[in-house]
């Protein structure tokens, strides 16, 4: 195996989790933080974005972990190489949509706290 395919499985993985919060908040008809939100990655994007944005991050992984190279979820090595990626993604989204609801969260409380 050559190693720009370790590379496509990893940034496969990326792409693959990066796929859940996008879509599944899209199609739950909520709004959601994306790249294309201003300002990016902290403003709110409508829920049909978030579903073109999650569909695209679906693809790109299924083209990088399935069409490049050999993947196979036999092969430690493969899986765990898209594993990684999938960890430090699902890591780093954890701490930046974390710290959108954090910037979010005054308000709510704030706004729940008047309505008493």
């Amino acid at each position: 195996m050559k190693w720009y395919h370790y590379i496509a499985y990893f940034f496969g993985g990326v792409f693959l989790v990066n796929f859940v919060p996008h879509f599944t908040n899209g199609v739950s008809g909520r709004s959601f933080p994306s790249p294309f939100a201003s300002p990016p990655g902290q403003g709110l994007s409508p829920a049909w974005v978030n579903v073109l944005w999650g569909l695209f991050n679906l693809l790109v992984g299924y083209l990088l972990v399935c069409r490049v190279g050999t993947f196979s979820l036999r092969k430690t090595r493969d899986v765990t190489v898209a594993g990684i990626g999938a960890l430090l993604m699902a890591l780093m989204l954890a701490q930046a949509f974390a710290r959108v609801s954090a910037v979010r969260q005054p308000v709510y409380v704030a706004t729940a706290a008047k309505s008493r």
